[in-house]
């Protein structure tokens, strides 16, 4: 009787244990949503903007005062919040969770061969947890999309989505099961080069600080150096995917808008047409914003 106890008490410890990261994961990145939402909400404004309409001079402030000046007034900027949330709840939450899981599982691995965790076990760790996250996910993203970018439509064709779930039901109802993974592709692929570059470089930056530097730096400066190396690096490195994404999560207003036909038919499509008519810096558009966002996450 002793011994079942012990063994359920273990079981219990156990399971606890395991579900630590993902419960600070969830935590954490849903106070860092709330933090940058109106961030996210410009930086998805920017990339779904025509440049030959907007002649490519739009910086975010003028993004800002557009949306302001809207019904809305300053809770626009706060768009499509509960979208948001339900996206870290799902993907916020494994992405992180996973990466410490794993990247506890490498370590261990490497403790018993006698080495350290390297910056590739990192990144092979941070470029997993990003692909399985990312594509459980997906339906959150398309969401949260399509509610920011709504009130960009003439007042006829928005959709007025209540909740996060209402999209969801509607987008089901009107698109299919398969109209939530719109996008998925460089969702993925955004969510893997922003894990690698976001992630691994610090959990990376961080170990190689205190490799160099010891107690000279203390516990929450070394944290912040290594959240803003990691913020840059996952920016730069992912934002051109995160820019393809947007602009096919938000097919059903683009389709609404060229006679009823999608204006790309998949991301190598709209890595072409973007490149052609609107140039390669086009990717980058809502780079600042793009890099406030990323910032507070890291």
């Amino acid at each position: 009787m002793a011994a079942d106890i012990t063994n359920s008490t273990s079981g219990i410890n156990a399971v606890l244990r395991a579900s630590v990261p993902f419960t600070v994961a969830c935590a954490s990145s849903m106070v860092a949503t709330v933090c940058i939402q109106p961030i996210d909400t410009v930086k998805v404004r920017m990339q779904l903007m025509d440049q030959s309409r907007s002649g490519g001079k739009a910086s975010p402030a003028a993004v800002v005062k557009d949306i302001i000046g809207g019904r809305g007034g300053v809770f626009a900027l706060y768009q499509g919040l509960s979208a948001g949330l339900l996206r870290q709840l799902v993907y916020g939450t494994a992405r992180l969770g996973l990466f410490s899981t794993f990247e506890g599982k490498l370590k261990q691995r490497a403790h018993d061969r006698g080495t350290t965790l390297t910056f590739g076990g990192r990144a092979v760790a941070g470029l997993g947890a990003g692909a399985i996250a990312a594509f459980i996910g997906n339906p959150t993203e398309v969401a949260l999309v399509r509610m920011q970018a709504d009130t960009m439509k003439p007042p006829e064709l928005r959709r007025n989505y209540t909740s996060a779930f209402n999209a969801l039901a509607r987008i089901t109802r009107d698109e299919g099961v398969f109209g939530l993974w719109k996008g998925a592709s460089p969702t993925v692929i955004r969510a893997m080069s922003t894990n690698f570059g976001q992630l691994a470089f610090f959990s990376e930056s961080k170990h190689q600080i205190e490799k160099h530097f010891g107690t000279a730096v203390s516990p929450q400066l070394r944290t912040a150096c290594a959240a803003f190396i990691a913020g840059l690096a996952g920016a730069i490195v992912s934002l051109p995917f995160d820019f393809v994404k947007t602009r096919l999560q938000n097919q059903s207003m683009a389709a609404a808008t060229k006679g009823g036909l999608p204006m790309y038919s998949g991301t190598f499509d709209c890595f072409a047409k973007v490149l052609r008519s609107e140039g390669p810096m086009q990717f980058y558009r809502g780079f600042w914003p793009y890099l406030m966002r990323i910032a507070p996450h890291s």
